[in-house]
């Protein structure tokens, strides 16, 4: 991490920033800086030079470029973060593009046909949420400059479907520990359920993986001395509320495909939480933007409003596994990140064992 405090142009990074949240946020960004460089972080390259392509004729910023990022691979992802570094893919000279301070996670799966993997053997649901964001955050951390801000984008669905904050009737995340999480086939034991609750259980989990996560880099940066009052890198957690119309439920059947696209958007006119991709894309864009938030860190917003996240979020033993774990599932080495490892706490014998 470098600390720079002369220039107010930034670099954000945003993933999946091909179509709607990240767009819009992509789109609200370039509006209202103009000095900013947006990065379309995406692995489908030719929808993400047709999206470069629309937000500069919409917004007028021409500074706004796409780099190929595929979270379900750690091999792309270390090549993302390599080329980034060398400045392949701008417009400009390495030099000129402005320093990193913003990153956005954003990207998001849900697979509710059956189980499936990456291509390092990981779960494809925690892979893509949860992994390939962790390391992806943790690769750039040397090339942030402070002030920073890094933003999860997560769900109301982390929190048990029996609260009136899980809107949506999902299942109750299950968090036990990252590696059944990664490798769901080593639990001793398997719930009967069908693939289509396994699958939407393994996103709401994935969605708790985000706010714990964020939580834990927040501390580790402040007590590590990365993030400080004068040059602060803050953290945080985004619910965007419920989007119909958006992709996330490309694996759903036919029929709840067309409720979500054609119907469901008319109950933003009496549900609050329901939003459009436009409105919840602008929330994001002000949550690395206004100067207001420049010092708040370790948050969990629903839109602009600051409320507590679940009971579970705030779980040290389970934040501190789930960052150790992951680390070591995806190869990450001291020489790569700029935080300390620290010793997991010691797992009950049911969590290994489920």
């Amino acid at each position: 991490m470098t600390t720079q405090t002369s220039k107010s142009d930034k670099t954000v990074i945003i993933t999946g920033g091909n179509k709607g949240l990240g767009y819009y946020c992509a789109k609200a960004i370039a509006t209202l800086d103009p000095n900013s460089h947006v990065i379309i972080a995406s692995r489908n390259q030719n929808q993400a030079a047709l999206s470069v392509k629309r937000l500069i004729a919409q917004t007028g910023n021409k500074s706004i470029e796409a780099l190929m990022l595929d979270l379900a691979s750690t091999t792309s992802i270390r090549t993302f973060v390599k080329e980034f570094a060398a400045g392949v893919g701008a417009a400009s000279p390495k030099e000129n593009r402005p320093p990193l301070r913003a990153i956005v996670c954003n990207a998001g799966i849900q697979v509710v046909t059956g189980t499936t993997y990456t291509e390092d053997g990981f779960e494809t649901t925690f892979a893509v949420n949860h992994l390939g964001h962790f390391l992806l955050v943790n690769l750039l951390l040397k090339h942030l400059i402070s002030p920073a801000r890094v933003v999860f984008v997560t769900s109301g669905t982390h929190f048990p479907n029996d609260q009136p904050n899980q809107t949506l009737s999902m299942p109750s995340p299950e968090y036990r520990n990252a590696k059944l999480l990664a490798f769901p086939d080593l639990a001793s034991t398997q719930k009967e359920e069908d693939a289509y609750t396994i699958g939407r259980r393994r996103y709401t989990t994935s969605k708790l993986c985000n706010i714990l996560c964020a939580y834990e880099l927040s501390h580790r940066l402040q007590s590590q001395g990365y993030s400080t009052q004068q040059c602060p890198i803050t953290v945080n957690t985004f619910d965007p509320g419920l989007m119909p119309g958006t992709g996330i439920i490309r694996d759903y059947d036919l029929i709840k495909r067309f409720a979500w696209t054609f119907l469901l958007p008319g109950f933003r006119l009496f549900a609050p939480y329901v939003n459009t991709p436009h409105k919840s894309g602008k929330d994001l864009a002000k949550l690395i933007l206004d100067t207001e938030l420049a010092g708040v860190t370790g948050k969990y917003f629903v839109g602009l409003r600051q409320v507590p996240s679940s009971e579970e979020s705030y779980d040290q033993n389970k934040a501190v596994e789930l960052w150790e774990t992951s680390a070591e599932l995806v190869k990450l080495t001291p020489n790569e990140t700029i935080l300390r490892r620290c010793s997991p706490p010691q797992a009950s014998p049911e969590s290994i064992a489920d």
